[in-house]
């Protein structure tokens, strides 16, 4: 089955990928894709494509991928098309109003948060930090405002216990997409009329850094926990130890998620396995073998 609404998907990461794909098992196929420029990743800082690109390539999405939205040319792909409908989803780059407003229905944004809570550039990671057991997605419009416009529809779920941010990315992708599905005709149709957002409780969360995942051995073990959660697979958490006369990097890889802890614990308590700066992986008896004693 295929959809009569014309709408082009903004996206890159997994969550888009997530989302994009309901949309089109749904039958909802894009007229085109905006997605980031190839970047230069890996140790060899090779050309990639995102994997979004490549995936849509391959069911013969048509696929834009500008520097910037802000001075892009009247004869672009989103100006030379006509369009119902702009749908969002981790795009990671903004979408000025010239933009927005170009579509007959707006723009529609998949937002992993039940807003107003959680509004900015981390909601999943920040979830996380925080010690919630429960989590959503929100489908809003956007407006000139940061994860501010009118809410059409919300969708509340309970987050596993062993839950890192990259797996609660992929769980709010798929609920988010089945999730506009679930809307989008009436949406356009006008039947469905979305409601402003309660701002006088609305949160926000900041973008996460490198050095956010620092953490030493005597941080309480739940905060261990949490920050592991919230910042796997990016940027990982990590503390600085003495070793043979200098200072190096441990990355902490794997944790105990669901042993019953003390409320004195630490680190020690949780860590499982680590990498040392130049090694390769070993578990935490190991480690404390060689470097602690």
């Amino acid at each position: 089955m295929t959809t009569n609404i014309s709408y082009a998907f903004f996206g890159t990461g997994p969550l888009a990928e997530s989302v994009l794909a309901a949309l089109v098992r749904a039958g909802y196929v894009p007229k085109l894709l905006v997605t980031k420029p190839d970047s230069e990743q890996g140790r060899h800082m090779q050309l990639t494509a995102p994997h979004i690109k490549t995936w849509a390539e391959m069911k013969g999405i048509h696929v834009f991928q500008p520097e910037s939205l802000k001075d892009i040319s009247a004869d672009s792909p989103l100006h030379n098309e006509s369009f119902d409908l702009f749908i969002v989803a981790s795009y990671g780059k903004i979408i000025p109003d010239s933009i927005l407003n170009l579509s007959k229905h707006g723009t529609l944004n998949v937002h992993p948060s039940l807003l107003p809570l959680y509004r900015g550039p981390s909601p999943i990671e920040s979830v996380l930090l925080d010690g919630h057991m429960s989590t959503g997605v929100s489908i809003m419009k956007l407006d000139a405002e940061m994860d501010h416009g009118p809410v059409l529809v919300q969708n509340a779920f309970m987050i596993p216990a062993d839950a890192t941010s990259g797996k609660l990315e992929v769980s709010c992708g798929q609920a988010g997409g089945e999730l506009l599905v679930s809307v989008l005709e009436s949406y356009v149709d006008g039947t469905l009329i979305p409601k402003e957002q309660d701002h006088s409780k609305a949160t926000f969360c900041k973008k996460i850094t490198k050095d956010m995942g620092e953490i030493s051995l005597t941080s309480p073990a739940d905060e261990v926990r949490r920050k592991f959660r919230a910042l796997t697979p990016w940027p990982s958490i990590y503390f600085f130890h003495q070793h043979g006369g200098k200072t190096i990097r441990i990355k902490v890889t794997s944790v105990n998620m669901t042993s019953d802890i003390a409320n004195s614990a630490t680190a020690t308590d949780v860590i499982e396995s680590v990498i040392p700066e130049g090694k390769k992986e070993m578990d935490w008896e190991c480690f404390s073998r060689g470097y602690l004693k």
